[in-house]
């Protein structure tokens, strides 16, 4: 009878685990590799991107930074210096300081970090599914220098019903 309970209770998670993962977000990316170090955008734009050694990281980093943006981390729930800053402006990437987010589309999700219904330019990050922890999520990186930035998910705000969740430690604020 308890292993019965215990197969149960699996079957159960296991199905939850599923739907949810049916339904994690899928943004479209329009991007052309010109090369194997160069990105050119849906604009014209070129993107250089940026490859160092694991010791180049770890000396230009933080501890904390290192670890989510080097070894996909994930920073404490409201921890974090950016969770909730209502300044104008826009946010980079903490590791090579490309503009990712603008402050107009930054959101209250009460989950305890950065909240964004889009980025400024959708080739400016990269999409991966990540099936750690026994579930199935989208991990999201900086497309210059591949820095983990966070998850995204389908249960943010209109207009889009997105929700990129990023660490604060994965980004810095230039207030406008």
């Amino acid at each position: 009878m308890k292993n019965t309970s215990i197969l149960c209770v699996l079957v159960i998670f296991a199905t939850i685990s599923l739907a949810f993962s049916c339904n994690q977000a899928k943004a479209v990316t329009n991007k052309t590799m010109t090369s194997k170090s160069t990105l050119l955008t849906s604009k014209g734009d070129t993107i250089k991107k940026i490859e160092k050694s694991e010791a180049e990281w770890k000396a230009e980093l933080s501890d904390e930074a290192f670890y989510v943006l080097r070894k996909q981390g994930t920073e404490r729930a409201f921890t974090g210096e950016y969770w909730n800053n209502k300044k104008e402006g826009i946010y980079t990437c903490n590791g090579c300081q490309l503009p990712l987010f603008s402050s107009s589309t930054k959101f209250k999700s009460g989950t305890g970090w950065p909240s964004f219904y889009e980025p400024l330019e959708a080739v400016y990050v990269e999409e991966e599914v990540d099936n750690s922890h026994g579930m199935r999520r989208v991990e999201v990186h900086c497309v210059r220098c591949n820095g983990h930035l966070g998850h995204i998910f389908d249960d943010g705000p209109k207009p889009t019903g997105l929700r990129y969740c990023i660490n604060s430690v994965s980004l810095q604020f230039e207030e406008q």
